[in-house]
């Protein structure tokens, strides 16, 4: 039997290798010479051809990135590497919280080091070339430095305590789980801007003037009470911008990126922000939240349901059963099951991304919220004909074009 969930495995790897490989190729071959006719203004020739060698730039180097890790985790799967460090770290401890915190930070360790090549290529090359990146090194450093503490930190409690339920509370294990993945899913929502981003980012209360108090007009217009408005410094990496709502009831806060700032007029600021407002008016962040309970207490059902059985941990090589071997080999087998959550995921996240910018456009916004998605494809070198069937797969917001005509069959483009 672990033989057959072995080549299971492996099948489940290539295939989702070659999907991702055809899907770039149809991206790839989506690519027009010419802008597309209702947005055709907004890009020069040059910025045209910039944003098409970007594009290919990155697929070439998805290609490469991703036939690295395919080739890497076939190899670490035929040459028994799960069940050498198995074996390693049963050497150090018979604690199964020491052995199983071990076991994941060797190999999360080793595969980002891995990595870490291709990292700083992509940050250091392309973005560089393109004009994205104002990363420096030190910062680069820093912040890979407190990624891998949090991850420890967070990741070794929730995995400890994902043991200590399967060790502890029998046929209550996925509903206890499920309440504790649950409980700290909100925690974060609640607090992530507070307690995370503060540890890679600055961020200052807006100052007084014209954009701070055109936001207040508009909250005051839509019903939506604002307490905090924060600028990020997200210069501090990336020319990129970006501008979002965390938190849930009264932790409510606006983070506005420097770039959205200084890239856009205040009319254009505001609209983006009247699309965040309209985001939490129309109850998308609670559904969200909702969306990935359930996820997660269907992942968490499904591993109550195999992770005893021997054969998961059989498959990746272990001489002896163990609860980490078997998590990797469900999660691995788990893989189709994700794709398919994350395609409906999609597809209800882009459905909220039009209803948020009709939001805005029933406030009169709508021309300037377009005017300023136009400027934010152009300033990021956004691809503006993907193919559709990428779009479909991976793609959580519909493309520029899609909202522009969604908006303007809508009538509510005035």
């Amino acid at each position: 039997m672990h033989q057959t969930l072995f080549w299971i495995i492996v099948g489940i790897i290539i295939f989702d290798y070659l999907l991702d490989r055809l899907l770039d190729y149809l991206n790839y071959i989506s690519m027009r010479e010419e802008v597309p006719e209702s947005l055709h203004g907004i890009y020069d020739e040059k910025k045209y051809k910039d944003s098409q060698n970007y594009e290919k730039v990155n697929l070439g180097f998805s290609m490469i990135t991703s036939t690295f890790s395919f080739i890497l985790i076939l190899s670490v799967l035929f040459a028994g590497g799960f069940a050498v460090v198995d074996n390693y770290v049963n050497t150090l401890t018979d604690n199964i919280y020491f052995k199983s915190l071990l076991f994941f930070g060797i190999l999360g360790l080793a595969m980002d080091l891995l990595s870490l090549p291709f990292q700083l290529y992509g940050t250091f090359v392309i973005e560089e070339k393109f004009g994205f990146n104002k990363t420096t090194p030190l910062t680069f450093i820093t912040d890979k430095l407190k990624s891998w503490l949090i991850s420890a930190i967070l990741g070794g409690g929730i995995l400890s305590f994902i043991i200590w339920a399967w060790n502890e509370t029998g046929d209550w294990f996925w509903v206890i789980v499920m309440a504790g993945l649950s409980s700290f899913m909100i925690f974060m929502t609640m607090f992530y801007s507070r307690l995370i981003v503060p540890l890679f980012n600055k961020q200052t209360p807006l100052d007084d003037g014209e954009l701070k108090t055109e936001i207040m007009s508009f909250a005051v217009k839509s019903g939506f009470k604002i307490d905090n408005i924060f600028v990020i410094d997200g210069s501090k990496r990336s020319t990129k911008a970006n501008a979002y709502f965390s938190g849930l009831g009264p932790k409510k806060r606006i983070v506005l990126y420097d770039t959205l700032i200084n890239d856009l007029t205040v009319e254009e600021v505001v609209a983006v922000l009247a699309h965040e407002v309209g985001h939490n008016k129309l109850h998308h962040v609670i559904l969200g939240l909702i969306m990935s309970v359930i996820q997660s207490g269907l992942m968490i059902w499904l591993l109550s349901l195999a992770i005893n059985r021997p054969e998961l941990s059989l498959a990746l090589g272990a001489t002896e059963p163990s609860f980490y071997m078997g998590l990797v080999a469900f999660g691995l087998l788990f893989s189709p099951i994700s794709t398919l959550i994350g395609i409906l995921t999609n597809i209800v996240s882009r459905r909220h991304e039009y209803q948020a910018d009709n939001f805005a456009a029933e406030y009169k916004l709508g021309k300037a919220l377009i005017s300023g998605l136009m400027k934010l494809s152009v300033a990021n070198l956004s691809n503006l004909t993907p193919h559709p069937l990428y779009v479909f797969f991976n793609y959580s917001h519909p493309t520029l074009l899609q909202r522009k005509e969604k908006l303007e069959n809508s009538g509510l483009l005035v």
